[in-house]
């Protein structure tokens, strides 16, 4: 239980959250809401992506330099995937006859 004349003037709550039967929606409707949007073109979004991934992580990928460019290759493909569809999202029903949702941590769950 927060109270108000214990808690700090400075505290915040960050809450990330989708609807559901045990969370009470109000406190969602009520709240600031905030969003990151993905970058405007493929060269913002693939500068993202690789700098999202950590140098030391991007450098110990594979043992030998035919695994390191493999692995490369493999992870520029991914991150450009990942871009073209969020530059297509943009398009509506003339980008995709179905919409397609690949985001952020969908990306990184691949990466992984």
């Amino acid at each position: 239980e927060l109270d108000p004349e214990v808690v700090a003037d400075t505290f915040r709550l960050w809450l990330s959250a989708m609807p559901s039967p045990h969370f009470p929606v109000s406190v969602l409707q009520n709240g600031m809401k905030m969003t990151v949007e993905p970058p405007k073109g493929l060269k913002s979004n693939l500068l993202r992506a690789y700098l999202s991934f950590e140098e030391e992580w991007f450098d110990s990928a594979g043992n030998t330099d035919a695994s390191r460019r493999a692995f490369r290759k493999m992870l520029f493909g991914l991150c450009f995937f990942h871009a073209l569809i969020q530059e297509r999202c943009n398009y509506g029903p003339l980008g995709w006859n179905i919409p397609y949702q690949f985001s952020e941590p969908d990306r990184q769950i691949c990466v992984s």
